[in-house]
């Protein structure tokens, strides 16, 4: 099989390792496979593809989409970035918890962002392009933000004055989101049986 899962956190994350195949001419790998994927209990169905170029520095995130719930398929294609991931499922056994991976161009690993999930990321590298596969296409009226530097969840970002949107700068707390009514589509028993 050209993928194999290398690890999965609070409860949903999960990091991909696909085959590399390299010489002196380059390398080839498959990035995305729907039946090695099936087989290893992945989604295989991702009706949007999105590419993201942002120079060093830049720190976009943390965000999600409830309607329809979006999950998002990471790699990172240029450079180096500081990818983090936090769970916002209500009643999840790991609500407000934070993981990260630093991913490069080079090292080609995927990681799964479920439905549930806020995501965001940092440039490490002069240049950093992130591609993403989308289990559910965009949805205006339905995306969130959560706050970066939200206390209550304490994300360790490699940097301390980031360059953000004026969207990320004004993103919601935690706990402003668990308030809304829409927090309710990411209840953690109902989104853990559809992954």
């Amino acid at each position: 099989m050209a993928f194999k899962i290398e690890s999965i956190h609070l409860n949903g994350l999960t990091v991909i390792a696909p085959d590399v195949f390299k010489d002196d001419r380059g390398f080839f790998m498959e990035a995305f496979r729907a039946d090695y994927f099936d087989a290893l209990g992945l989604p295989s169905s991702f009706p949007q593809d999105n590419h993201s170029r942002s120079v060093q520095g830049v720190l976009r995130g943390m965000h999600f989409q409830w309607e329809p719930p979006q999950g998002k398929l990471v790699r990172v294609t240029v450079g180096r970035a500081f990818l983090a991931m936090v769970d916002i499922r209500k009643n999840s056994p790991t609500l407000g918890k934070w993981c990260s991976f630093t991913f490069s161009a080079e090292e080609r690993k995927l990681v799964w962002v479920p439905p549930g999930f806020a995501n965001g990321f940092c440039a490490l590298s002069d240049v950093v392009e992130i591609q993403y596969k989308c289990t559910a296409i965009y949805s205006k009226n339905s995306e969130g933000s959560i706050l970066w530097n939200d206390p209550a969840i304490g994300i360790q970002w490699p940097l301390a004055n980031p360059i953000l949107s004026p969207k990320d700068e004004k993103g919601m707390t935690l706990s402003e989101w668990l308030a809304k009514p829409e927090a309710d589509c990411f209840r953690y028993d109902q989104v853990k049986s559809k992954n």
